[in-house]
């Protein structure tokens, strides 16, 4: 895996780490309404999936980062096929967001997009 690939893995690694702690600890701040797609009082009803699918993105963040570490100080076939599943999952998720949600087209691409090119990088 080349080092352009490696850094934007890490880039993708790190944000979910971020969303993790936006979606876990602050789903409820009015601020990220706009983010989440929610008003008041759907903040009650959205915690359950928002703590869930926050965890989701913590679990694939340090997958990630797991799989850069291990291409330098472990397994590198390991750290590789890693970093390829969390960035090709996704690449498949932000899919599945902009077609469940097309309001929410900025967060697919941001979602995608980053991943797609550690995908791309590291095939090519």
């Amino acid at each position: 895996m080349n080092a352009f690939a490696q850094v934007v893995a890490v880039l993708v690694s790190l944000v979910l780490v971020v969303m993790w702690v936006l979606e876990v600890f602050f789903h409820d701040r009015e601020a990220l309404y706009p983010i989440f797609l929610i008003e008041r009082e759907d903040v009650p009803a959205v915690r359950m999936w928002a703590v869930n699918v926050g965890f989701y993105n913590l679990c694939f963040g340090l997958a990630g980062l797991l799989g850069v570490l291990l291409l330098h100080v472990g397994d590198p076939a390991v750290g590789r096929a890693l970093v390829l599943v969390v960035c090709a999952s996704h690449v498949l998720l932000g899919a599945v967001l902009y077609v469940s949600e097309r309001r929410l087209w900025m967060s697919a691409l941001g979602e995608s997009v980053p991943a797609l090119v550690v995908v791309v990088a590291t095939l090519a």
